[in-house]
């Protein structure tokens, strides 16, 4: 057989077709493998596995395609089959290729056309390391359950000890907290987390004993690895988080650093009253202090760490937690943006550096200190670098970084850093809320959704449903989704209102409707009537806006006034804090008082430069916006707004839902420079 007849005959027998055939099926069956097996914990080596048997069945199938052929018998050997007969199975092979190639054309496509759509997407699964745990809540079966707090304090100090062995993965309690002691569906908990083990546990203190049984579960075969039982002197319970923490070290073969074996051994405290104080404190800062009514609880857990130190001036842990509620009432809230709150957080920082000078959660401690407290972002990275040495498993490193690269301006590496946080803590609440703000500050309105729909398949929140609603406003300057889901809340839980007043009032605002206005403020109480980040708008100032909707100025003058006293409080309180300032010259542009305010205007800026803070930088150099706006003076609010949209982060009163809506800005409608710029900001898809 000549060359020519060969090929010929190649073509007659189909294998041409085959080998396209086989060659396009397989490329399809290698992108569900590399998309598909990491979701379920399917390991690399297998998605290697299949590509080499791929390689090597194409020469199997090509011979394959010589020697035989498909006819509607069966299976026969090409010499013995009909051509009339190949010819009906080459159409129809033919034509299955042909189908196949248009899928693969149209996957292909699909991918060149969203090259960042993974990339955008936050991870819902990632591949599960074999050395991973999450320590789920330990279950008090003490008689007094006031040892709730006890048992929980077993738990974490667990953790924590796991948390300090770099070969291993440890899941933070915030992402654990939500589940049952002894959950039934142990394969779904580890595929949630994104680990391979669990360990579950009990606790039973009585008089001067605890018991502490223990177990180690493979979640993703539901085998029980090892299991113990310890029934110890009341004063031994720190040896026994220990031993636990040893003996899961040993059972997943990590390797343990002689300094890692000794951080382990250290007891946190020698005062068991002391313990009980820190973990009743402990809990209620990770589950009360980013919640709406969280003040009062967040200076009951300083009232509480302040015992515990008192008890014990030398419990390292209970200085670190105290230095940060501080921060948090000073800085997160900015309720309480003194001199004596910052100094109090200082000095509990002091004393843990007297203690442990060189402690990586030392570091971190004065890396938040740094953040917080002095925005010196600088040194709060170096200190983090420092850290990251010492707490491997820690997701605030990374929180962290994000937090002080977004207020540098570098929202993409800052949600990089969040999503790797997500990662060692995959549900936690507030941090995906943050990745939400990231992305509502980028303007990126779907991605900021996608991100709240996740964290409210972990916690449905009624604010964060409220907020979801409040993203669709902004982005498309529709008040229907955040009423839709006012409605909803308030036929299902009236009571629980309060926390998204505030988005309700602003849609009444929007809508020209003093009515829902009316009732939004009667369920806003004493909160703000409006709080973006730092900016806070009293109830009083809401009264005010009110009034103006139906044209009653004395009214809105006596609310207004009302809230410049409560403010100017606030102010005397902070005199060096920029954004409570910028508030009292927006109440002092509605009481007409058009140089004062933009005095008060003007010292805000310059107290909160953007190159010191980006996000508070912007809000203030936005609402500056508003205030020169109220004063007439068109100009510079034009030229405030422009700046103020060009700034790094874009506030929620600068996207185009409150630009075309509000009467913030009404001063400004009709200007054309005005009525451009609202243009120019309304989404793509309108």
């Amino acid at each position: 057989m000549n060359a020519r007849s060969f090929f010929t005959e190649l073509k007659r027998r189909r294998v041409y077709s085959v080998a396209v055939a086989y060659v396009v099926v397989v490329w399809l069956l290698i992108q569900v493998a590399t998309q598909v097996f990491p979701f379920f914990g399917i390991p690399n080596w297998i998605v290697r596995l299949v590509v080499l048997l791929a390689i090597i069945g194409f020469p199997i199938a090509v011979v394959c395609a010589w020697a035989f052929e498909m006819t509607p018998e069966g299976i026969k050997l090409e010499r013995d089959v009909d051509r009339r007969i190949t010819r009906t199975t080459g159409r129809k092979l033919t034509a299955l290729v042909v189908i196949v190639a248009v899928l693969a054309a149209g996957v292909t496509v699909f991918r060149f056309q969203h090259p960042q759509q993974a990339a955008k997407q936050l991870p819902l699964a990632v591949a599960i390391e074999s050395k991973s745990i999450a320590v789920l809540p330990f279950e008090n079966l003490s008689e007094d359950k006031a040892n709730a707090y006890f048992a929980d304090g077993i738990q974490d100090e667990i953790l924590v000890r796991l948390a300090k062995i770099a070969d291993l993965k440890v899941i933070s309690r915030t992402s654990t907290r939500h589940y049952k002691t002894a959950p039934e569906n142990l394969r779904e908990v580890g595929q949630e987390l994104g680990v391979a083990h669990l360990l579950e546990g009990s606790v039973q203190r009585a008089a001067n004993r605890v018991r502490v049984n223990a177990q180690l579960i493979d979640a993703r075969t539901d085998a029980h690895l090892w299991a113990q039982t310890y029934d110890r002197d009341l004063a031994d319970v720190f040896a026994i988080q220990a031993e636990i923490a040893k003996a899961i070290a040993e059972q997943l073969q990590a390797k343990l650093s002689p300094n890692e074996k000794k951080a382990i051994e250290q007891p946190p405290t020698t005062d068991l009253a002391a313990f009980d104080l820190y973990s009743r404190a402990k809990s209620i800062l990770l589950t009360e202090s980013f919640s709406v009514t969280g003040d009062s609880d967040l200076r009951k857990a300083i009232e509480l760490l302040d015992e515990a130190v008192k008890r014990d001036p030398s419990f390292f842990d209970a200085y670190c937690q105290l230095a940060y509620a501080h921060e948090n009432l000073y800085a997160l809230r900015g309720s309480d943006h003194t001199p004596v709150r910052l100094a109090l957080a200082e000095a509990a920082l002091q004393a843990a550096t007297r203690l442990r000078p060189d402690a990586a959660e030392t570091h971190l401690a004065r890396a938040q200190y740094l953040y917080y407290g002095l925005r010196d972002y600088a040194g709060a990275l170096a200190q983090l670098e420092i850290a990251r040495r010492g707490l491997h498993n820690d997701p605030r490193l990374v929180e962290v970084t994000g937090y002080i690269l977004r207020r540098r301006g570098q929202h993409e590496e800052g949600l990089q850093n969040l999503r790797r946080a997500v990662e060692l803590d995959p549900r936690n609440f507030f941090t995906l809320q943050q990745i939400a703000l990231s992305y509502q500050f980028l303007g990126r309105y779907a991605d900021s959704i996608a991100a709240l729909d996740r964290a409210l398949a972990i916690m449905p929140d009624n604010l964060t449903r409220a907020l979801r609603g409040l993203f669709y406003f902004c982005w498309k300057a529709d008040t229907g989704p955040p009423l839709k889901t006012i409605d909803a809340i308030l036929a299902q839980e009236p009571s629980a209102i309060a926390g998204s007043a505030d988005i309700w009032f602003l849609c009444a605002l929007a809508e020209r409707d003093p009515a829902a206005a009316e009732r939004a403020l009667i369920a806003v109480a004493d909160n703000p009537c409006w709080a973006e980040g730092v900016i806070n708008l009293s109830r009083s100032f809401g009264e005010g806006l009110l009034a103006r909707m139906v044209n009653d100025e004395a009214r809105a003058r006596t609310a207004f006034e009302a809230a410049r006293a409560q403010q100017e409080k606030i102010v005397q309180a902070q005199p060096d804090y920029g954004p409570a300032l910028c508030v009292l010259g927006l109440i002092d542009a509605a009481l007409g008082r058009k140089e004062l305010a933009l005095d008060e205007g003007r010292r805000a800026i310059a107290l909160t430069p953007l190159e010191k803070d980006v996000n508070n930088g912007s809000r203030v150099l936005q609402y500056f916006a508003i205030t020169a706006a109220w004063t007439g003076e068109k100009e510079l609010a034009l030229q405030q707004l422009e700046a103020g949209l060009r700034a790094p982060d874009a506030s929620q009163m600068l996207s185009y839902g409150a630009l075309k809506l509000l009467p913030f800005w009404d001063p400004l409608r009709g200007d054309p420079r005005f009525e451009k710029i609202v243009a120019s900001l309304a989404p793509k898809d309108n």
